[in-house]
């Protein structure tokens, strides 16, 4: 493509990203002025995760029946309607709109994720997936902070239908970069489907042929499970993004709080820089991984997601230890950064999984991360009551840098196995004959081995 597409792609995603990001607030602010109760607030957010929740489950068997360009339009598409939805509602079916759009957004949006990460393989060449992941990042980040940062003028100075109006349409532009990719957009139809039938029994087979494909869809689901258990550490590795997620809703809840702490009169300040120091590291952060793989050939890998997981707790309970300002913007930095390494090292390595197997693991992914983001925000709510944020952040974050350090010590092992085998004389020709068509982990497949290899083949 391909990469100026690519481009253009990742340039509307980061529009799309931008309005969600200014959603977040204006929809939030819109619920309490709407229902005037803090409970729905709350159960906004919640039906949008179990929404997220559900597709994530549903991903695997959408993208098996539309295509993947087909996906990512419709979703936003579906947004955008939703939100115009909202905007034409009366005053009287305003609260169920609202509800209605926070399932559409979540569902929408997950649904868009799993699709673009999982087919990012397909849109860019052989050992470039660290570059096309890194730009992802970098664009969601920068969308990140121009969306919290103008939420409150645009809100304060335009209202609510102008955000909501200013949403749809970046969610309309994403859907027109969608459309520019060289995909086709709707699946390929199987020579038994490409006309009608010309007689009742062709009809009756045709039938049957449908029934069958749809057993053999059903029996697919479960297998792809089995073969995603067989991935050395996955299992491991996605609780621990389940963990991870837990943590981010730790330090996104814990952060109006502690700021309100150090400064009453101006809380947004803190918050404010936080966020934007965080997005410059990840930023910075994208460059460097960038510069790596095209130098040395590697992705960080599996190995490198368990240690950025580890830095990036470890940074985030230090934000709330009440250091110096200089100091408090040296780990907000680090913070971003080692976010940053531990988003592109993971998407990347789940990169590798073959098509199929691929998409089930994006799928889960989104489930558990969605689950984790969710229970944490209700757990770390009530805990915020009873605890000062230092003590809920660290209880959170700690457990995922536990979590961390028992999955690196699996990849090491793993590493070691394996350079033990590849010792012994004659096991490298019996490994190429073995494991012809297959590939290390990390998306640029240098030969690199780190203990947790996912198969190509």
């Amino acid at each position: 493509m391909q990469e100026r597409r690519y481009r253009i792609l990742v340039t509307g995603y980061a529009i799309s990203s931008y309005g969600t990001f200014l959603n977040v607030v204006a929809l939030s602010l819109y619920v309490y002025a709407v229902t005037d109760r803090a409970l729905a607030v709350g159960v906004f957010m919640a039906v949008r995760l179990a929404a997220g929740f559900v597709a994530g489950l549903a991903a695997a068997a959408v993208l098996a029946r539309w295509t993947a360009k087909g996906v990512m339009f419709w979703a936003n598409v579906a947004q955008a309607a939703a939100l115009l939805l909202l905007v034409l509602a009366p005053d009287g079916f305003r609260t169920g709109t609202l509800f209605a759009v926070s399932a559409v957004v979540g569902a929408s949006g997950t649904l868009f994720m799993v699709t673009l990460r999982s087919s990012i393989p397909d849109m860019v060449g052989e050992g470039r997936h660290t570059w096309a992941n890194s730009l992802m990042v970098s664009g969601r980040s920068m969308a990140m902070v121009a969306g919290f940062a103008s939420s409150g003028v645009v809100v304060s100075l335009l209202g609510y239908t102008a955000a909501f109006l200013v949403d749809m349409a970046t969610f309309l532009v994403c859907a027109l970069t969608v459309l520019l990719l060289p995909m086709p957009m709707s699946p390929a139809r199987s020579d038994d489907e490409s006309g009608d039938e010309k007689d009742g029994q062709g009809s009756q087979g045709e039938e049957s042929d449908g029934g069958q494909d749809r057993e053999a869809r059903r029996r697919r689901v479960p297998a792809a499970l089995v073969a995603l258990g067989a991935v050395p550490v996955l299992g491991l590795m996605v609780a621990l993004r389940g963990i991870d997620a837990l943590g981010s809703s730790s330090h996104n809840a814990a952060l109006p709080v502690y700021s309100t702490e150090l400064d009453a009169d101006n809380p947004a300040v803190f918050v404010s820089v936080f966020w934007c120091v965080w997005a410059l590291g990840n930023v910075l952060v994208q460059q460097v991984l960038q510069r790596y793989t095209k130098r040395t050939g590697r992705s960080v890998g599996a190995l490198g997601f368990g240690l950025g997981t580890i830095a990036m707790s470890g940074t985030f309970i230090l934000a709330f230890a009440g250091l110096p300002w200089a100091a408090t913007v040296v780990v907000a930095l680090l913070a971003g950064a080692a976010d940053g390494l531990t988003e592109v090292s993971y998407t990347s390595h789940l990169q590798t999984l073959p098509s199929p197997l691929r998409t089930h693991a994006f799928g889960l992914s989104a489930t558990v991360e969605n689950l984790g983001f969710g229970v944490g925000m209700i757990v770390v709510a009530a805990a915020l009551d009873v605890f000062t944020p230092l003590s809920v952040v660290g209880v959170a974050h700690g457990a995922a840098i536990v979590l961390a350090l028992v999955y690196v010590a699996r990849v090491l092992r793993g590493r070691g196995a394996q350079e033990a085998q590849e010792a012994v004389p004659g096991s490298e020709e019996r490994e190429g004959k073995k494991g012809k068509g297959e590939s290390g982990a990390g998306p640029a497949r240098g030969g690199h081995r780190d203990g947790a290899e996912v198969s190509g083949g």
